[in-house]
């Protein structure tokens, strides 16, 4: 279920996927199966849907699924997501699942902007993204070269640049951009 109001930015015209997970109770899952395609078949009646997929558990013991939906914008989702046909296939959910499901939404570089335990968070302003990406690849891609320039100044430009920019990218993706998201989350998510 939403369990926080949905807000709509002035930047929400591009395509928007949500992962949705849900834990599904032990026994449960062929009762899962047929709600997905049920639920699946009167998404894709909205304006704007894309598609839908699942990623589904590879194990029993921990059977969560992953719905991965898209939408042409941010609206449109928003529309099927508060619509009375969804909350009626919520509510169909319930006995199935172990916990309330999770939703986070997506569209490009607001992966690096996530905050823990915020689901279903408008991602912040394309400005704002850009700002915080710009500060930190300049400061890892500074410091990444300073070091690296002695070790790998033997190598051909182009593998240079590979491993350079790769490990750029690791440190962005898993240290750099969630610290500095916390750092800046009162500016990215001011409060309304």
């Amino acid at each position: 279920m939403l369990e926080e109001s949905l807000t709509i930015g002035t930047d929400e015209d591009s395509q928007v996927t949500a992962i949705i997970s849900h834990v599904v109770r032990p026994g449960r899952e062929q009762g899962y199966e047929e709600w997905f395609h049920g639920i699946a078949a009167d998404a894709q009646k909205f304006k704007g849907h894309l598609g839908v997929s699942t990623i589904r558990p590879s194990e029993h013991a921990h059977p969560e699924y992953v719905v991965i939906l898209k939408f042409d914008r941010y609206d449109n989702l928003k529309i099927w997501l508060e619509s009375d046909v969804r909350r009626e296939w919520i509510e169909r959910l319930q006995p199935l699942i172990e916990k309330p499901e999770s939703i986070q939404t997506l569209t490009g570089l607001e992966t690096w902007f996530s905050l823990p335990n915020k689901s279903f968070k408008a991602p912040p302003p394309k400005y704002k993204m850009a700002i915080v990406t710009w500060l930190g690849v300049f400061v890892t891609l500074a410091i990444v070269s300073r070091l690296l320039t002695p070790i790998l100044s033997s190598l051909p430009i182009l593998l240079n640049q590979l491993i350079t920019t790769g490990l750029v990218v690791a440190l962005l993706t898993y240290l750099i951009m969630p610290r500095l998201t916390q750092l800046f989350k009162h500016w990215l998510y001011p409060k309304p």
